[in-house]
């Protein structure tokens, strides 16, 4: 979390350069673009980045999302500056707003029908660790640390912390990161299970993009429902999940993909995914 104090967007609300949109083709990215205040939370900023996720969300062409920093941070999670604020003049309902903000960010995500990405690219504190925890696969750079620095400041985690932290490393690991409210290393975090891959900080970039177009040319369909598989099996019966797969293979096996796919392997060639979900126009 920064202990910079808020700046003069943090009383009304975030410059629109703070949250940014990207498009590479089938690629889009949510950048956090507050790089002198290590990209932490300021004003509207959360909302922003809720507006980012479901704009790019629901853009057809926009096959995977990719959330990250500018400069040196991923995110320092809340300014402290600006809270502080907020906690003395007894502000609480605005406090609670931000925290809302977070939920809908984690939300959106987890509902989003396509990969989302974090590429930490730095330090990831507090809601903005749990930003990236949020986000379907985190890329490291090995540079980048991440931690539950909330009861540093006498707060407890949000932004979906405790729904995420305990499933991916266990209660124990969980109750260590949120009561020691340490910065956890790139290395250590990918050891724990907080990150999926680490990468060498000169070869970062490089190796976000080459992860985003290996996603952009999966099958956009089996991706999203494995997605929507993924969040179920956290709350559901091995027979509900066994129904699910009934479900899914049955749209998969409608689709344009799986012909298309079939085909491609007896035909020995690469395929070409997501030019539609309805077979009827591939066989039109």
């Amino acid at each position: 979390m920064a202990r910079e104090p808020a700046d003069a967007a943090a009383g009304g609300g975030a410059a629109a350069g703070h949250v940014r949109v990207e498009r590479d083709g089938p690629i889009g990215r949510v950048v956090l673009d507050r790089p002198e205040k290590l990209n932490a939370f300021a004003g509207d900023m959360r909302d922003r980045v809720g507006d980012a996720l479901e704009e790019l969300g629901t853009d057809e062409s926009i096959r995977v999302v990719v959330v990250t920093g500018a400069g040196r941070a991923f995110c320092a999670g809340a300014d402290v500056g600006y809270m502080t604020g907020l906690i003395e003049d007894g502000r609480i309902e605005e406090a609670r707003a931000l925290v809302e903000a977070g939920r809908r960010v984690a939300v959106t995500i987890a509902r989003m029908p396509k990969p989302v990405v974090a590429a930490i690219n730095g330090p990831a504190a507090g809601g903005g660790a749990n930003l990236a925890l949020a986000c379907d696969l985190r890329i490291a750079s090995d540079r980048a640390s991440i931690g539950q620095t909330f009861n540093r400041i006498g707060l407890g985690p949000d932004w979906g912390g405790t729904y995420f932290v305990p499933r991916l490393v266990g209660s124990a690991r969980a109750a260590e990161l949120f009561f020691l409210a340490e910065m956890v290393d790139a290395g250590r975090a990918e050891r724990l299970g907080l990150v999926n891959r680490v990468v060498p900080h000169e070869r970062f970039r490089e190796e976000v993009d080459a992860l985003a177009r290996e996603l952009a040319a999966k099958p956009p369909l089996p991706i999203r429902l494995a997605k929507e598989a993924i969040r179920r099996s956290l709350g559901s019966s091995l027979e509900e999940m066994l129904d699910f797969e009934v479900e899914m293979q049955e749209a998969c096996f409608r689709s344009a993909d799986a012909l298309e796919g079939v085909r491609a392997f007896v035909e020995k060639r690469p395929p070409r995914f997501g030019r539609s979900d309805a077979r009827e126009e591939d066989d039109g």
